[in-house]
């Protein structure tokens, strides 16, 4: 009976693996950062974005909030919202990456992943653009768009890449 589980309890085992690897690394790379406050990718993320809103018309700049671990956007000469650190989708990232692994496919791997990042990168950049937007112009939307809309946004990009993965490349030779 075991043998007819063996195929799924390996995708399983191979995803519970490297889900926990990458979640231990990126425990890790936070915790070396504790005091400096909010960590170098973040903050990379936030001085995108302001570059980006400053380059469309909104005005931005970001308040290094150490203590606290968060970078501020002053938008138009309003505190708009914060980066911390769950907004640069590293966590989203590590469950993707996780799971397209789980159903490794040799090189094909490799490149379908480095090409959902971008575009999950992509997808985030706008995602957090739209909330400053939003949160600057219409402060009445900011708990429904934060709460609801752009995080439908951002797990519908994973959604969507993952059924591209399945239906497209992990199982393209058993449905054929």
């Amino acid at each position: 009976m075991l043998k007819d589980f063996k195929p799924v309890l390996s995708i399983l085992l191979r995803f519970i693996i490297i889900y926990l690897v990458l979640l231990f690394a990126y425990q890790f790379y936070l915790n070396s950062f504790k005091e400096s406050g909010l960590d170098p990718y973040s903050r990379s993320i936030a001085e995108q974005i302001a570059t980006i809103q400053n380059k469309i018309g909104y005005t931005t700049s970001l308040y290094n909030d150490v203590s606290k671990e968060q970078v501020w956007f002053y938008v138009n000469e309003k505190y708009v919202s914060r980066m911390v650190e769950g907004c640069n989708a590293i966590s989203v990232i590590i469950l993707f990456t996780a799971f397209i692994f789980a159903f490794y496919k040799g090189t094909k791997t490799f490149v379908f992943i480095a090409v959902s990042l971008l575009v999950l990168y992509i997808m985030n950049i706008l995602r957090i653009i739209g909330l400053n937007i939003v949160t600057r112009d219409h402060p009445e939307y900011n708990r429904m768009v934060h709460d609801y809309v752009f995080p439908a946004v951002i797990y519908g990009s994973v959604v969507i890449l993952w059924l591209v993965w399945i239906k497209f490349f992990a199982l393209k030779n058993e449905n054929s």
